[in-house]
């Protein structure tokens, strides 16, 4: 049977924020890079959830407890499905993309790091995916090296195998650029980081919204990614990892829910994934993150990826038209995000007219400076479209920008 059309009209109605007056004006969301909305149907699991099933996880014998546990092992399960891990023990709850990142920095990189030591980052990344390694480096002398960009924003690979030397102790690189839209080659990073016994940590964080991931088939070693980025709520993340490595890896937190016992001489940890999540989980969320994920599956992510293409696709070529507006970020390979300057015009100037006129946009550095400094602007402005946008939301923003550059004449 044939599916009906992508119809994103009918899938804004499950978005009541897209309904709201924004400044007198109907709201114009496109700032889906930073935080995807949440749709009514994982509102509702939440809330459920919250009023007629709440209680702790793993530490009661009530049914309550029990049926609760259920629920939330049933979320970590859809994760392990989405990600097609090979077992839900390599999936970690963690608060988000950031957290996951500092939790491998803090114990596969203490344990494996040490002073002469390198980590390679690409060009393109977030400052989750940079502080926590410089952290690590200043702490145990090593040293961070880069795999350069070209003014396009791709990263260029030329080099990666002198880049990737015997000190070379790990290899983080982002899937998808929250700047440039760059949808990076991991597949090809990830083999080519093994074949010099580089173990790779992969930030998914952009692309989990727009592509369909298999951590086993890119043999990920390490795979970081938040809930809200994917319509889900904030506060819950996750680490995916290879279990043989995450056995070897030490607790980050203690406290209670992960240990075996406890005295006044030792404590023992339980197994994977319990000794990695101390304390009371974000059991909210994390049922929310696995109806969030049932939503976008029942819309069908290889549908939500063609639409969002298309969008930006059409949204390139309105943009592109505009006397004075340069796009940042040509890649082959994008996903739905569009940076962009307008000449004589500050982002942050653009970004408040806009907002003025009901259209939500992201203005600034995008927690990227190393990328706008090897671009040599201070900042961007960053329309990002979801499978909820349209091309009448695309319209909007252009006369948006004409808006704006009439203001400034």
């Amino acid at each position: 049977m044939t599916p009906p059309p992508f119809d994103p009209t009918t899938i804004r109605r499950d978005f009541p924020l897209l309904t709201t007056p924004f400044h007198g004006k109907p709201m114009i969301y496109l700032d889906s890079a930073v935080s995807g909305l949440v749709p009514l149907p994982v509102l509702g699991r939440m809330d459920h959830y919250q009023r007629l099933e709440h209680t702790n996880v793993h530490r009661g014998v009530s049914t309550l407890s029990q049926e609760a546990t259920d629920r939330f092992e049933e979320a970590r399960e859809k994760v392990r499905s989405f990600l097609n891990a090979a077992s839900t023990k390599e999936i970690i709850w963690t608060r988000g993309t950031t957290e996951a990142i500092n939790l491998v920095a803090q114990t596969f990189g203490r344990a494996n790091i040490h002073a002469g030591d390198e980590i390679l980052l690409s060009a393109m990344e977030h400052h989750a995916n940079i502080v926590p390694w410089q952290m690590l480096a200043e702490e145990r002398g090593a040293k961070l090296r880069v795999i350069p960009m070209s003014d396009a924003g791709e990263l260029i690979l030329d080099d990666l195998e002198a880049l990737l030397t015997p000190h070379t102790k790990l290899l983080g690189v982002v899937q998808v650029s929250n700047v440039l839209g760059t949808i990076n080659p991991v597949k090809e990073i990830i083999a080519r980081a093994h074949a010099k016994g580089v173990p790779v940590l992969v930030d998914g964080a952009q692309a989990v919204p727009h592509l369909t991931v298999d951590v086993q088939d890119l043999d990920a070693d390490f795979y970081v990614f938040s809930g809200h980025k994917l319509s889900g709520p904030t506060g819950i993340g996750v680490l995916y990892g290879k279990k043989a490595l995450l056995e070897k890896m030490p607790p980050w937190h203690g406290g209670g829910s992960m240990i075996l016992s406890v005295s006044w001489e030792k404590t023992t940890y339980i197994g994977l994934p319990g000794k990695f999540e101390a304390g009371t989980p974000a059991i909210t969320q994390a049922i929310g993150l696995g109806a969030a994920l049932d939503y976008l599956q029942g819309l069908g992510l290889d549908r939500i990826a063609a639409y969002e293409h298309e969008l930006l696709h059409y949204a390139t070529e309105k943009l592109s038209a505009i006397e004075g507006l340069c796009i940042v970020g040509n890649a082959k390979a994008k996903a739905s995000v569009l940076s962009f300057v307008l000449e004589g015009i500050h982002p942050h100037d653009v970004g408040s007219i806009l907002d003025h006129d009901g259209i939500v946009v992201r203005a600034g550095h995008h927690c990227a400076q190393p990328v706008m400094q090897r671009l040599g602007i201070p900042a961007t402005t960053r329309a990002s479209f979801a499978y909820f946008n349209t091309r009448e939301d695309v319209n909007a923003l252009v006369a948006g920008i004409l808006k704006v550059q009439e203001i400034f004449k």
